[in-house]
């Protein structure tokens, strides 16, 4: 099954810092199933992340690459997923990092 994986990153990224190499094994990755992701993908379309750099926001996830989740993304990010439980895991990630005012890096499929 495919799967995304999400982590708190220790330390927010700077502009023109790239992030194009797949290492989840460097953070505390929770795995979501791709079914899961699809779900709530329309709605997570609508909201401002980043791809692999932060100088440039775009809408959505990149589904096949690497996403950088501002904080101030976060509550839509949780709004979005609402009730879904399979996606209880990612939300109380997202709630930990809203808490702390923390970025989430995804990698995707």
């Amino acid at each position: 099954m495919a799967v995304h994986e999400f982590a708190i990153m220790p330390q927010e990224p700077q502009k023109g810092q790239r992030y194009d190499e797949y290492e989840p094994q460097k953070y505390a990755c929770i795995d979501v199933p791709d079914d899961a992701i699809e779900d709530v993908l329309p709605k997570l379309n609508e909201i401002d992340f980043y791809h692999h750099v932060v100088d440039e926001p775009k809408k959505g996830l990149a589904y096949c690459g690497i996403t950088l989740i501002p904080p101030t993304s976060h509550r839509e990010f949780i709004d979005a997923i609402g009730e879904n439980e399979e996606l209880a895991n990612l939300k109380a990630l997202l709630e930990t990092a809203l808490m702390f005012g923390k970025w989430i890096i995804h990698f995707g499929i």
